[in-house]
């Protein structure tokens, strides 16, 4: 991950901490409860997003990576990657 990519990652995670103060802020305000969930729901979404570009990263630099060399890396690296897809769908 470079650089650029790491500030990006962090300036989104920062943007999403603040939603989720603002859900909870809604909450303790007793704010109707659908407007709460489209928070939380938009919330998910963007989590979800930083997970699918921190996995794309990772396949695209240490999966490779690790299938170029070959051995007991390669097989570890993609069953790391399978779990995180399989986690990702689950969720």
């Amino acid at each position: 991950m470079t650089e650029t990519d790491r500030q990006d990652l962090l300036i989104r995670l920062r943007r999403i901490e603040g939603q989720v103060r603002g859900i909870a802020r809604m909450v303790e305000d007793d704010k109707y409860c659908i407007d709460v969930l489209t928070q939380v729901s938009a919330a998910s979404r963007a989590l979800q997003s930083v997970a699918l570009g921190l996995l794309a990263d990772h396949m695209g630099h240490c999966l490779v990576d690790a299938t170029r060399a070959g051995g007991p890396e390669k097989d570890a690296k993609l069953k790391e990657a399978t779990d995180a897809i399989a986690r990702l769908v689950r969720s």
